[in-house]
């Protein structure tokens, strides 16, 4: 059963850590700022790919660290992501994480992670996230490629349009859901004849 809490984070808001400048650092790194684009991020890593120096150039928002991952790495950070080669190395840094009350992900252990990073479905404003429980990143990835392709490309107008109704609307809160659940029902109903 998956009892994950779905979020979405304001990394804007928020320091990111990522430890580890290989190929899934770079993975990592680019999920963050495909989706916060704002995000502030510190990378720690003895290596660091060039894709990843190309990122961070002209991008006052990232700060590369060129070393070895140290304890103080932590200082002023809310949530960090390992992604080194060496597990012993990524379990170490998940446990002193998790002793400063810092949310963790590592790369490719579901077990000792505090987060999930989910494959996401854009159209615009809209993000669906999808989840596995960490069960499989592959299956994920293929319902988002379906997804994507389901979810019609004029998605951002229709949320315009009814963003614009809910701004007219009169009455308190639950009167206002009220119209808008009767407006949108027409998105959940079945044809006629379909079961």
């Amino acid at each position: 059963m998956n009892n994950l809490f779905p979020i979405f984070l304001k990394l804007e808001n928020l320091h990111t850590l990522i430890v580890g400048g290989g190929y899934v650092g770079l993975e990592k790194i680019t999920a963050v700022l495909d989706n916060s684009p704002e995000a502030k991020v510190t990378l720690v890593s003895p290596e660091i790919r060039n894709e990843i120096l190309d990122l961070a150039t002209g991008n006052s928002r990232i700060n590369l660290i060129n070393r070895k991952f140290q304890e103080e790495d932590f200082l002023q950070k809310d949530l960090v992501i390992v992604a080194t080669n060496d597990k012993e190395e990524n379990k170490r840094i998940a446990a002193l994480a998790r002793a400063k009350n810092i949310l963790t992900n590592v790369a490719d252990t579901p077990a000792i992670c505090d987060f999930y990073l989910s494959s996401v479905v854009r159209k615009g404003n809209l993000k669906v996230a999808i989840s596995t429980n960490g069960m499989s990143p592959t299956f994920a990835k293929r319902l988002k490629e379906v997804l994507g392709e389901a979810l019609p490309d004029n998605l951002e107008t229709a949320m315009e349009q009814l963003k614009a109704v809910r701004d007219m609307l009169k009455g308190d809160f639950a009167n206002k859901v009220d119209e808008l659940n009767r407006i949108t029902s027409v998105l959940v109903e079945k044809k006629t004849g379909e079961q």
